[in-house]
């Protein structure tokens, strides 16, 4: 802890003692006086889907209705305001808010009957699609389900409910209207103030070259007023190899040189990929959303190519497979500083804590998912898989470098919620007032720096971001209130007050 810090130029001059940073002001320096509020460094969320964020802060928003029927007259009042013929898109929704019965087309069909929709759950690995959609994309009670994807058909009638799950939502997704520029722009540009409000002053992207060359126009446009790390699909590993050879990897505003991949689905869509079968749904132990030998021939490449792997694995079988991979790499490419991630690492078996320190693995993981999931994940898995799910203590003892993030739109976008998370593990519906296996609990400072240092590592950027030390950007975020005087329970309710990027004030609290 320190009184006083000094920026100039856009980086941290210096750091002590108020007598010895006043002795630093000049004729033009501005002063900020904290008043018991607290300075952090900026938050790096190390992994969301930046730009269809921005799209859902103006999409039907389905992640708090509760009911069948809330859920119904949420995308009703959406389509209202809707032309006919434009698609209804967001969503976000949560079966277990109501139950745990998956939605139907017959839900929604009357007050679509214009207008196609495809809503997704919450994790992005399922979709709801209405019949106007079905109806566009072609797909029957006959249609072949795509590998890595399921078309969930209702027992009675034999026809599609309107739920795809994983790569069959691409059947739908591949009828609907690409976005404009002018639509992909001003996504990015609402996702970025919505991310300054936030605190985060930097992002790690899972996306596509699109959404790259969004990134890229508002750069050159000046509109880029926070820091983007932006990850492609591992498919393209060649096209990614070519572009660096030919642009480098950007610059500390944005950068590239990351490839993005799945292994499987999630546990929210029964697709998580397990060693043993679900407990409410014997029937399947998940599914591998990519082809083995293409992710394997890929991933291989790619890091052959000196390409940073990002790799998405939720289930236990799913995760021990992609150390596995890792692992061979290593053998076939000779050492060097990797950092391989294993993006969401959720459900691990025992076997796997050490082998992340030793092939040096960074598990980039998403705390609020621990107090989300935690509600339900019992049912899905049991009591004893549960044991080492989101288990952030047992990673860290293992010398594992944690890197958090929010998944957002997965997840909200919020740090304060996400650190709360890892500090108390109280689930959302409160039944675990002293925490969702309480052991994998972290204190206050490992989640600050998970959330700071551990994501600038994450992204080969540790040396220029993530802490508040003399030579690094003044990447700066101002608390309501500070963390380690407040009861843990509260800390949701701690505000980012100011937002300070490259040492110019990018975000403030109104009032």
């Amino acid at each position: 802890m320190a009184e006083a810090l000094a920026v100039k130029g856009g980086f941290v001059q210096a750091v002590g003692t108020n007598r010895e940073v006043r002795a630093l002001r000049g004729g033009d320096t501005e002063t900020v006086r904290l008043r018991g509020r607290m300075l952090v460094p900026g938050f790096i969320d190390s992994h969301t889907h930046f730009i269809p964020g921005g799209f859902q802060l103006s999409s039907v928003d389905l992640r708090d209705a509760d009911s069948r029927d809330e859920f119904g007259r949420r995308i009703l009042d959406f389509a209202s305001g809707l032309e006919e013929g434009q698609w209804v898109t967001g969503g976000d929704w949560d079966h277990e808010m109501w139950g745990g019965e998956l939605p139907h087309k017959d839900w929604i069909d009357a007050a679509t009957l214009t207008k196609p929709v495809l809503v997704s759950r919450l994790d992005g690995h399922m979709a709801l699609a209405n019949s106007l959609a079905l109806e566009l994309a072609g797909i029957t009670a006959s249609t072949p389900v795509p590998s890595g994807g399921e078309i969930v058909l209702d027992p009675e009638t034999g026809e599609p409910t309107g739920i795809l799950k994983d790569e069959a939502m691409a059947l739908v997704s591949a009828v609907m209207p690409e976005p404009s520029e002018e639509a992909l722009d001003r996504a990015l540009d609402d996702a970025v103030e919505h991310a300054l409000s936030m605190g985060v002053t930097q992002t790690h992207h899972m996306g596509t070259w699109a959404d790259l060359e969004t990134f890229r126009r508002a750069h050159a446009d000046g509109r880029l007023k926070m820091r983007v790390y932006s990850v492609v699909p591992i498919s393209t590993w060649e096209r990614l190899e070519a572009w660096v050879n030919e642009n480098g990897r950007g610059d500390d505003q944005l950068w590239w040189g990351g490839l993005k991949g799945f292994v499987d689905g999630s546990l929210g869509s029964t697709t998580a990929w397990f060693y043993d079968p679900y407990e409410d749904d014997p029937s399947t132990s998940g599914l591998l959303t990519t082809d083995t030998a293409s992710l394997r021939a890929w991933a291989l490449a790619g890091d052959a190519a000196g390409l940073q792997l990002l790799i998405h694995a939720i289930g236990d079988q799913a995760n021990d497979w992609l150390l596995d991979l890792y692992e061979q790499a290593i053998e076939e490419n000779g050492p060097r500083d990797r950092r391989f991630r294993i993006e969401h690492a959720q459900h691990l078996s025992e076997t796997a804590f050490p082998r992340f320190a030793d092939l040096g693995v960074v598990p980039a993981m998403q705390p609020y998912h621990a107090i989300d999931d935690g509600r339900w994940a019992g049912k899905r898995i049991g009591s004893e898989r549960v044991k080492t799910t989101y288990a952030f203590q047992s990673l860290l003892e293992a010398g594992a470098d944690l890197s958090f993030g929010s998944d957002w739109t997965v997840a909200p976008m919020d740090v304060m919620s996400g650190i709360y998370a890892a500090l108390t593990r109280r689930t959302l519906d409160g039944a675990n007032p002293d925490g969702w296996v309480p052991e994998e609990k972290i204190s206050l400072e490992v989640a600050l720096t998970a959330y700071t240092w551990g994501s600038a590592y994450a992204g080969f950027a540790e040396d220029r971001f993530g802490q508040l030390v003399p030579g690094k950007y003044a990447d700066l975020v101002v608390l309501s209130q500070d963390l380690f005087q407040v009861d843990p329970v509260e800390i949701p309710t701690v505000q980012v007050e100011m937002t300070v990027v490259g040492g110019e004030i990018s975000y403030r609290k109104e009032g």
